[in-house]
């Protein structure tokens, strides 16, 4: 049996928390900006942070599984 809920959560997360995308955190000239597709290095970590912090959360602590076959 395959087990997909890493991948899936992790493509659905990466998709989502894509810097410029939906939001920008930090922005450049504000602290929140909503899809203007630009980035920066500080913007790049921050989401790396929290891309990590949501997907230990939920293949570790609610324990996502979906598997096949």
């Amino acid at each position: 049996m395959s087990d997909w809920g890493p991948v899936v959560i992790s493509v659905i997360l990466f998709v989502l928390l894509s810097p410029g995308l939906l939001f920008q955190l930090p922005a450049r000239h504000h602290i929140v900006e909503f899809s203007n597709m630009q980035t920066s290095g500080v913007s790049i970590l921050v989401h790396a942070i929290i891309f990590f912090a949501i997907l230990a959360v939920f293949l570790i602590a609610i324990g996502v599984r979906i598997t096949t076959g």
